[in-house]
């Protein structure tokens, strides 16, 4: 009988030679006799939840079964919550669990992990026609030191769509002629959204200043990263985790004119906590959303507690800045930390497994994520898949997978201090524009026009102010 120790010793020096683990056949560590138990955490929640917990629960009764592989999955509730929890576990904090096995992570959280000595690079347990499987920016974004590591294994990925509430826009769309060609770049949004503002307004001529608000947005980073990308400038430009930045100030400044103005001025909205609860309580008729969050759009709007009425989902690609054909990517990958070898190639397993094509799938369209190889990355394989497929969803897969095929994805890259850089993006702009909304909204109750309540806002001097603030603090995090 072969002991553990040897069992161990065999995996890695398989994983060391020419060929991936994967490849070793008899000389895997595990035995079917005595099961390796692995912890998986994630944050998914809901319809996500279920999907994954679906797949495991299926993973445990055929190839783990056979192979000796349990999955346990763990949801630590929230991004947040799992973060500090793998935190406190990778430290040894009093009071904190075991460090999982794998845990789902954005490439911020992976990289502090890493530089903790707590990640696997998984290059060698894929061979080289399973790496060339997954689609090329999914992979790389695991690449910390440009060398080819796989530190991050992508397991669902997701974009930023552009989400209507169909049945209110088409009433606006036949009363004005507006279109869906007029939302596909931002200044077209803009004007579109000036357009609904004053259509709604007009509808009220007894009552000034009432016009609503046609959009919102979700994750604000990604509206200046993207943006940026796409006007040429890589704000966080990154390389062996040390960041250069550049914050051009006409880049930014078209950032403002595109998202600030059109807030402060009541074309945009962000009420809830989400933009799809502004959507139920008809605040705005369209966001910008990831592909993940589309599960989440009613299916009425909420006039009164007493009164709704059911609205229809289209979903169209995000609106670009002319220039450049970037999308984001997002989406937390699977990340695989330290341990006996026998897990590590558990975990390793069952991440393969779980990405194989028709199962990917089977858990995009359950949870609205898109699939992470090349092959299953397609309206045909989707369609043909065989799995059910909600209309919403199906619209979701379809912009989702020509988005992906037809722009380059990007991320940011790791770097030290990168999530609290990504969230002075995240609320610089949308916290001034919310707080001086506020102010416009006094001044017209008290009988000022929205164009004299909005005046001091649009002033050179008030961007000039927020930029070189801006600037000042992203600085603090450039090396």
């Amino acid at each position: 009988m072969i002991s553990q120790k040897k069992k161990a010793l065999l995996g890695v020096l398989c994983a060391a030679g020419l060929m991936a683990v994967a490849g070793c056949g008899e000389n895997t560590p595990l035995d079917p006799k005595n099961p390796t138990s692995i912890t998986v955490w994630t944050y998914y929640n809901g319809d996500q939840l279920s999907a994954f917990d679906g797949m495991v629960e299926e993973f445990n009764g055929t190839v783990g079964a056979e192979k000796g592989i349990v999955v346990k999955s763990v949801s630590q509730g929230s991004v947040n919550d799992l973060e500090a929890n793998v935190l406190a576990a990778v430290r040894g904090e009093v009071g904190a669990d075991e460090v999982p096995n794998i845990f789902m992570a954005y490439a911020d959280t992976a990289y502090a992990i890493d530089q903790m000595g707590q990640v696997v690079d998984l290059k060698d347990y894929l061979t080289e026609e399973e790496k060339s499987a997954y689609i090329d920016s999914y992979i790389e974004e695991g690449d910390f030191s440009g060398i080819g590591e796989i530190k991050i294994f992508p397991t669902a990925k997701s974009l930023e769509v552009l989400v209507l509430n169909k049945t209110d826009w088409d009433v606006f769309a036949e009363a004005t002629g507006a279109s869906y060609d007029d939302l596909s770049d931002m200044e077209g949004l803009v004007a579109t959204a000036k357009r609904y503002y004053e259509w709604t307004d007009a509808q009220t001529p007894d009552v000034q200043g009432d016009g609503r608000a046609l959009f919102g947005r979700d994750a604000m980073a990604n509206y200046m990263l993207i943006g940026s990308m796409q006007m040429g400038q890589e704000i966080f430009e990154v390389s062996d985790g040390k960041m250069t930045l550049h914050f051009d100030k006409a880049v930014a400044r078209r950032l403002w004119d595109n998202y600030y103005i059109p807030f402060v001025k009541g074309y945009f909205a962000a009420t809830g906590r989400f933009r799809s609860d502004d959507i139920k309580t008809g605040n705005i008729i369209a966001y910008v959303g990831s592909t993940s969050g589309v599960s989440f759009f009613p299916e009425a709007v909420s006039v009164s507690d007493s009164e709704s009425y059911p609205i229809e989902m289209d979903v169209l690609p995000c609106p670009k800045f002319e220039g450049g054909d970037y999308a984001v990517q997002q989406g937390a990958g699977m990340v695989v930390t330290k341990g006996e070898e026998p897990e590590i190639y558990a975990s390793v397993e069952f991440l393969k497994w779980f990405t194989a094509d028709e199962r990917n799938i089977k858990f995009s369209v359950d949870s609205g994520y898109l699939p992470v190889t090349k092959t299953a990355n397609s309206k045909e394989a989707i369609v043909g898949s065989g799995a059910q497929i909600r209309d919403s969803m199906l619209k979701t897969l379809n912009v989702g997978v020509d988005m992906v095929n037809d722009n380059e994805m990007y991320t940011t890259k790791a770097f030290e201090g990168g999530n609290k850089a990504r969230n002075i993006l995240e609320y610089s702009l949308s916290d001034k524009a919310a707080a001086d909304r506020e102010i416009v909204v006094g001044r017209m109750t008290q009988g000022l026009s929205m164009e004299e309540a909005a005046a001091e806002f649009e002033l050179d001097d008030n961007f000039d102010v927020w930029y070189e603030e801006t600037l000042q603090r992203l600085q603090e995090f450039a090396q």
